[in-house]
């Protein structure tokens, strides 16, 4: 569809507009009383989010980041599905899943009674997706921007065979300085410190950022809190569907070997990610469904 076609289609007056992005995509913009996001029909991706009265964005999004058909935007919330990390089969296919690169559907876009905007976008399989994962499925998004940030990625068998599937909300979070980060909730859980090696430890107290951080936590609570002490706020994450969560900051030997990040935008961002991974893998059986949902609210004072 054209711009034409989507705005006539999916705008919203004075509250959702569909404009031309970097790279030529398709872009959500969303204005309303209480936020504004920007929301990539590519790769069904949160780009931005600012509630009224904050001056700073939730969303970190890399200057260099690619905007290309076939790669992924280095920041906001990518989407990894049907599995996180490298291939679990070993067959050479890309890490982190297929959705996060293609080209998403708009479903549809409402004015919600309680004053916030509703988006749902989808891919669907079909035969293309099928050469990379022989299943059949519905996978939907379902992002609320208001006071808070609402994100569900929905997962639909429409197959006659059972699957199994592991995913995360990839998400980029804008700090002021990462050394002057700390996240709370994960006290005495078990992780995988995926910088080491992949040895098995216990968190004691707070997570700080001191240097290369890659943790799978297992077993979490539907509560976390990230404290951002240069930026002065909290940014609390609750969620449903998902007992795992991943913290990613690649530090800076990493960082210089990307060329989607500035050699030292990994001060400025931190990954708390809400998942099913590692031993949290999901099977859908033919006609069943699953929700993980995560909703991100910034808190001062």
């Amino acid at each position: 569809m054209t711009l034409e076609q989507l705005n006539k289609a999916f705008g919203i007056p004075s509250q959702v507009e569909i404009v031309e992005g970097k790279g030529g995509f398709p872009l959500i913009a969303i204005h309303n009383e209480q936020a504004k996001a920007k929301i990539s029909i590519y790769s069904g991706q949160v780009i931005s989010f600012q509630p009224v009265g904050e001056s700073a964005d939730l969303m970190f999004v890399s200057e260099n980041a690619y905007y290309q058909s076939g790669k992924a935007i280095k920041g906001g919330i990518p989407i990894c599905w049907p599995w996180f990390g490298p291939d679990p089969e070993g067959r050479g296919r890309a890490s982190h899943g297929f959705v996060r690169n293609r080209m998403w559907t708009l479903l549809s876009t409402e004015a919600t009674p309680a004053g916030a905007t509703k988006v749902k976008l989808g891919v669907s399989a079909n035969e293309e997706t099928e050469t990379i994962w022989p299943y059949r499925f519905e996978l939907v998004i379902e992002i609320v921007v208001g006071t808070q940030l609402s994100v569900a990625l929905i997962t639909q068998n429409t197959g006659d065979e059972a699957f199994s599937i592991t995913q995360a909300l990839h998400t980029y979070l804008a700090v002021g300085d990462i050394t002057q980060v700390q996240v709370l909730g994960l006290d005495d859980t078990p992780y995988l410190d995926k910088a080491d090696g992949g040895v098995k430890k216990t968190q004691t107290g707070a997570i700080t950022i001191i240097g290369e951080t890659d943790r799978i936590y297992e077993g979490v609570n539907p509560e976390l809190l990230i404290e951002d002490g240069a930026l002065g706020r909290r940014i609390r994450i609750a969620t449903v569907g998902s007992s795992t969560a991943i913290v990613w900051n690649p530090w800076q030997e990493i960082s210089m070997k990307m060329a989607d990040l500035a050699d030292k935008d990994y001060q400025q961002f931190i990954c708390v990610e809400t998942a099913n991974a590692a031993d949290e893998v999901i099977e859908i059986l033919p006609g069943g469904a699953h929700q993980m949902q995560a909703v991100y609210t910034v808190e001062r004072g």
